[in-house]
């Protein structure tokens, strides 16, 4: 399903644009914070079709000749192995993944930054390894009463007690592994040993989320109050800009919030601060290249009501609590939706109480909406994709795609080998079965030439599905929610 309401291409030439002029603003040196996620933003993709996953990294390979990188990560998050759950790897390894990733794009990360550094042993060794492995790593520690003890925060025993990290280029662009790395205190700590060192250097804020030329309740900005609804964040008018301006924006209460702090910071360390609020502080140039804002709109709702779905999934788990649960709430009445409007869970629903069996539905066309039932062969995810696929690729739904054949010996090897619970197929087993098929299939090879066509569908689960098979349909780009409710009344769920 291939919907565009965003230009990519226009938002890398403006914010590539917005960055160089906010860089000749502060003299020729910027430390630009990144929040978000640089490479797979699927967020953003999913609330702005068109917006591509890695855009963002693509736009700052646009720069790469004025650019470097710094990656900052938490001394805390190292120790208590913090995972990044979406990947499900610890925030150690995610700063190598994160190097190796931006050396594929021939970008250059010149150190890292360890925050909140006090010698703790799982972190000396973290930073023996990156120095062998010939990166530069540098100590940040931290400050008592941070950010509001100005006295103690710009004093030779604050900001300037931190190493000294060697920059060479124009742009230095700050992310992390995830939030409460540290990245603004690192911009601080910087610009205020730059003016020590008669340098001229500024700091700017790059995040996609909330979009400030919005309106405060338009279904994108209210996706992203979703998105961090665990987080307690909430999307404000800008009263800073407000007043300054006579305009409205939108910001979130956390910066919001410490605005004042930050202003009286750059004061201290500059003599001076340019930004009148803290809008002025951001670059973001997404809402100049939203093409059609009723596509748009239509995409944010549907990912608020997956956020909701996601929590009560969530809550069944253990993961959230019931305030999330309320706050999702309030963000649907005020995105005007409900669940409703997402044609998939009635599909689903009615394909389960009609069959008995749980049941998986996709909607593949704006009025067409295929599903598949639990079997003795595969699950109902594995049931609703090739029956979509038969859909796409015009088969008839009488033809096996996938010969029994194929699939007898690879439930033996479930049973037999690898003492599975179930023998069933799950999607990636699935997707193995359709690609020996295609080989000497032809309606098993058109099909499975159209998987691409999936991506970007969205879907309803009638259970909660392993989260293996959860990996592959966000793999495949499906957008899928789930009753928060077991197949199973077992309570280990491999």
């Amino acid at each position: 399903m291939d919907i565009k309401g965003f230009d990519s291409d226009k938002y890398i030439k403006l914010q590539s644009k917005e960055i160089k002029e906010r860089i000749n603003s502060f003299g020729g040196k910027l430390y630009l914070e990144f929040g978000g996620k640089l490479f797979d933003d699927y967020h953003a993709s999913r609330v702005l079709p068109g917006f591509k996953p890695d855009i963002k990294i693509k736009m700052l390979s646009a720069l790469r000749d004025e650019m470097e990188i710094i990656i900052v990560v938490n001394s805390s998050d190292i120790e208590k192995n913090k995972l990044r759950e979406d990947l499900d790897i610890t925030y150690d390894l995610d700063v190598l993944r994160l190097i190796d990733s931006f050396r594929e794009y021939k970008l250059r990360v010149s150190s890292v930054v360890i925050t909140r550094f006090n010698d703790q042993p799982a972190v000396l060794n973290f930073k023996k390894r990156l120095e062998n492995l010939g990166i530069c790593v540098y100590k940040h520690y931290n400050i008592d009463g941070y950010p509001h003890n100005l006295k103690k925060v710009i004093s030779a025993d604050g900001l300037g007690k931190n190493e000294y990290i060697k920059t060479t280029s124009s742009l230095i662009v700050l992310t992390a592994p995830g939030p409460g790395s540290g990245k603004m205190a690192t911009c601080l700590s910087q610009m205020y040993q730059d003016n020590l060192r008669g340098i001229k250097s500024g700091y700017a804020k790059f995040e996609t989320f909330p979009i400030w030329n919005l309106p405060l309740n338009h279904p994108v900005n209210l996706a992203y109050e979703s998105a961090t609804a665990d987080l307690n964040d909430v999307n404000m008018i800008d009263p800073f800009h407000l007043e300054a301006y006579d305009t409205t924006a939108v910001n979130y209460n956390r910066d919001i919030e410490v605005f004042p702090v930050l202003k009286s910071i750059f004061e201290s360390i500059m003599g001076k601060c340019d930004y009148k609020s803290p809008t002025d502080m951001g670059v973001n140039m997404a809402g100049y290249c939203i093409t059609d804002n009723d596509i748009v709109e239509k995409s944010a709702k549907q990912e608020i009501i997956r956020r909701y779905y996601s929590a009560l999934v969530d809550r069944k788990k253990g993961l959230s609590s019931s305030e999330e649960i309320f706050r999702l709430e309030l963000l649907m009445e005020k995105a005007g939706v409900s669940d409703s409007d997402r044609p998939v869970i009635k599909a689903a629903e009615n394909k389960a109480q009609e069959t008995g069996a749980e049941a998986f539905a996709i909607k593949i066309s704006k009025d067409n909406i295929v599903v598949g039932k639990t079997s003795e062969l595969m699950s109902p995810a594995c049931a609703a994709i090739l029956n979509a696929l038969k859909e796409i690729s015009g088969i008839d739904d009488h033809i096996h795609l996938i010969d029994p054949k194929v699939i007898e010996p690879i439930q033996k090897l479930k049973s037999n080998n690898l003492h599975s619970d179930s023998p069933r197929l799950h999607v990636s087993e699935m997707l193995i079965a359709l690609a020996i098929s295609a080989v000497s299939d032809t309606s098993a090879s058109k099909a499975f030439d159209n998987l691409a066509e999936l991506k970007g569908c969205e879907a309803h689960s009638t259970v909660i599905l392993s989260s293996a098979e959860t990996q592959i349909l966000k793999k495949l780009g499906i957008n899928t929610t789930f009753e928060p409710k077991y197949e199973t009344q077992r309570f280990f769920m491999k």
